[in-house]
């Protein structure tokens, strides 16, 4: 299950890797910066939602332990490709990373991090309705 929820996680990663080149392409230049950040947020959240809602069967996770073991890979993953990517490849400050995750300058990431947390959970949640509309189509 673990090696599966890396390939999940990978999966999220391509995602809003498109999600942010979209970002600073076409939303800051029309939004600005603050304002493209929040739209992006929105959209990368559905990302996620969207990706860990088609996987979660194919994952095998029944159990809300193991929901919430995944939820916790993918938050610690995300926090150490964060700072690998930021600070080692890109050379950012460890003040511009923290900002990042302080909701009071603007920062969404500690959010995102929740919803990676619980996004296991709220797919399983969801996975059920989503079958039964297909069922009724």
């Amino acid at each position: 299950m673990v090696f599966k929820a890396m390939l999940i996680w990978l999966m999220f990663i391509m995602a809003e890797s498109l999600n942010g080149t979209i970002r600073e392409l076409w939303l800051v230049p029309v939004l600005g910066d603050v304002r493209a950040h929040q739209v992006a947020f929105i959209t990368g959240s559905i990302l996620i939602l969207t990706i860990a809602a088609l996987f979660i069967r194919w994952l095998g996770a029944s159990r809300l332990s193991q929901l919430f073991t995944v939820g916790f890979l993918w938050m610690v993953l995300a926090v150490a490709f964060e700072i690998v990517l930021g600070r080692f490849i890109l050379g950012y400050s460890w003040e511009r990373i923290a900002a990042n995750y302080n909701l009071f300058q603007g920062g969404l990431m500690l959010i995102g991090l929740i919803l990676l947390l619980l996004a296991p959970w709220i797919a399983a949640k969801l996975r059920p309705i989503q079958d039964q509309s297909i069922a009724l189509k």
